[in-house]
């Protein structure tokens, strides 16, 4: 079945509603500055600092961050705290600092050459403030509301001549196209670095987004990609040096064999990106246990592999359509969720923005992977939400050492995990936060799932379309279990093997029709069936360390799961 999300009831968006606002007044808490240990993201006490952001772009043709025409700067800075973010990768175009027919503009000049008239008023109306500001200052203005909110920012050069990005032959892929220059690349970077050295949310800076095109090679990446490091670690030693690699920052490989040399430690980390068009339609066209388990393959060995080498990996965009209608993007969520659930990766989401005041030519239009709607007054699609929230929280890292290793069972396509359901007999499993996991323990070898703490408790089959249970009879057939497909996220019995399974075969892990309850169905979409689609039956096998015993639960985290229907669709 297509896992779809419903859209949610009067009730659900009240308390979402209530849950923003409330969360608007939680007390704030400092801002740290980041450094590095190893493959992770730490504070001043070494502890870790997961970045769960979303991408803010401000690099079009207007150069005002999106979305300043609808909702005032603070209230959009709110919503971002209280959907759970704790950061902003906000984006730039070099030549704001660089090329004075740029930055010289104010706000209201820039919008009105570009006779963005309707957008200039609703600016004037929402961010009166802003409107007769320098465009770095109406930027400055955007980092410091961020700030008010404890959330962080991670400025992205995102291209040199303002616009939409990327393509091959836009002229701003590689060093030494037409509008990429590096001398004025690093001048940049410099000035950006300097100004914003001050601002102690700044905790970052991405050099550059998305290498490309024909001109792109290795030589150069290490020329100057390490040239562009130094210059923002002189002028502001304080950030993150966010290091991206080549072919839309697909690939990092050739770091495999030649390491970066840079002259301080501690404070640079990678980006790639990853999305289902990366890899054409193979989500789509192919089996999708096949698909995940090949593209999951490559990206680790394009650009995962430097977590084993002791450097951060951000993901840092990654994004769905947020309608449900892209079946490569259906597919692709599941598998991409379950990595960076398993490597507890930092990350990006793309996007925040629900609209653009103007995109290659089109006046307001739509995101459909924005986070907000296009009025960007509310969640595009409040569930789709919920399901990246459950990647917000760190599952492990240095300063999270709360209890011994244990094993989650994260469901990807609903963000929630397989919980006891406490209101029943406690041996009933459902799907709940996971915050209020129960800590497993798996043996590959005695292909056994047990509650680590009751360890004569373990998971069981009961037979098709049954609940799976916890019990004491962990001997059997329908208490063995594998991992039976490609992807690595079927957890399956072998019911045959079993006198007491009517019907035999595999069963797997599945949510039942209530959209809740965790049951055994026969294994669907193992291998060559192109259309069948086994999303329900993912489960990843996930490690923790944090406390089992649920701590403070984001607000929105409490309220009811309502996920009978459960495709991703618009309201």
């Amino acid at each position: 079945m297509r896992l779809l999300l419903p859209s949610p009831p009067a009730a659900w968006m009240v308390l979402s509603v209530l849950a923003l606002l409330a969360a608007c007044h939680q007390a704030a808490a400092a801002v740290p500055t980041l450094s590095t240990a190893s493959r992770w993201v730490v504070d001043e006490g070494g502890s870790r600092v997961k970045l769960a952001c979303v991408n803010w772009p401000s690099h079009l043709e207007p150069m005002l961050a999106e979305g300043l025409g609808k909702r005032p700067v603070g209230a959009i800075a709110a919503d971002v705290a209280a959907m759970g973010f704790n950061c902003v990768r906000l984006t730039w175009p070099t030549f704001l600092v660089t090329n004075a027919s740029y930055g010289n503009l104010t706000v209201a000049q820039s919008f009105q050459r570009l006779s963005l008239t309707e957008s200039l008023a609703g600016v004037k109306v929402n961010n009166p403030g802003v409107v007769d500001l320098k465009l770095i200052d109406a930027l400055k203005a955007v980092v410091s509301s961020l700030g008010e909110h404890d959330l962080m920012v991670i400025l992205d050069n995102h291209l040199s001549k303002p616009g939409w990005c990327c393509s091959n032959t836009d002229g701003n892929g590689f060093f030494g196209d037409a509008l990429f220059d590096p001398d004025v690349w690093v001048d940049g970077l410099t000035r950006m670095a300097a100004t914003f050295a001050a601002a102690p949310n700044v905790v970052g800076m991405s050099l550059r987004n998305e290498l490309r095109g024909p001109r792109q090679n290795a030589n150069d990446w290490y020329k100057y990609m390490q040239r562009g490091a130094e210059a923002v670690h002189a002028a502001n030693p304080r950030v993150l040096v966010i290091l991206s690699g080549l072919s839309f920052d697909n690939d990092l490989a050739f770091l495999n064999s030649r390491p970066v040399n840079l002259s301080f430690a501690g404070k640079a980390a990678f980006e790639v990106h990853w999305y289902s068009f990366s890899n054409s339609q193979e989500w789509s066209s192919g089996n999708a246990n096949q698909a995940c388990a090949r593209v999951s393959a490559g990206v680790t060995r394009r650009a995962l592999y430097l977590l084993d080498r002791g450097w951060p990996v951000i993901l840092s965009e990654f994004g769905v359509d947020n309608r449900g209608v892209n079946a490569n993007d259906n597919r692709y969520y599941g598998c991409a969720a379950a990595v960076a659930a398993d490597l507890d990766l930092d990350w990006a989401l793309w996007a925040l923005q629900g609209s653009y005041y103007l995109r290659e030519g089109v006046l307001g239009l739509d995101e459909v992977y924005g986070v907000l709607d296009w009025s960007w007054c509310k969640p595009r699609n409040a569930t789709a939400l919920r399901r990246v929230q459950a990647l917000q929280r760190p599952l492990r890292g240095p300063g999270l050492a709360e209890a011994a290793p244990y094993t989650v069972l994260f469901h990807p396509m609903t963000g929630m995990c397989v919980v006891r359901r406490r209101s029943l007999a406690e041996q009933t499993l459902e799907l709940g936060p996971c915050n209020e996991t129960e800590a497993w323990a798996y043996s590959a070898q005695e292909q056994r799932l047990a509650l680590r703490d009751s360890p004569q408790m373990c998971l069981r089959a009961e037979g098709a379309g049954r609940a799976a249970s916890l019990g004491a009879s962990c001997a059997d057939a329908m208490a063995r279990w594998r991992l039976v497909s490609d992807s690595k996220l079927h957890v399956a019995v072998n019911a045959t093997a079993s006198s007491s399974a009517a019907g035999g075969g595999t069963l797997c892990l599945d949510v039942g029709a209530d959209g809740r309850s965790v049951v055994t169905n026969p294994c669907r979409c193992l291998s060559a069936d192109n259309s069948c689609d086994p999303e329900s039956q993912w489960f990843k096998l996930v490690t923790s360390t944090r406390s089992v015993a649920a701590a403070k639960q984001n607000l929105l985290a409490q309220l009811p799961l309502r996920l009978k229907n459960w495709k991703i669709r618009s309201f």
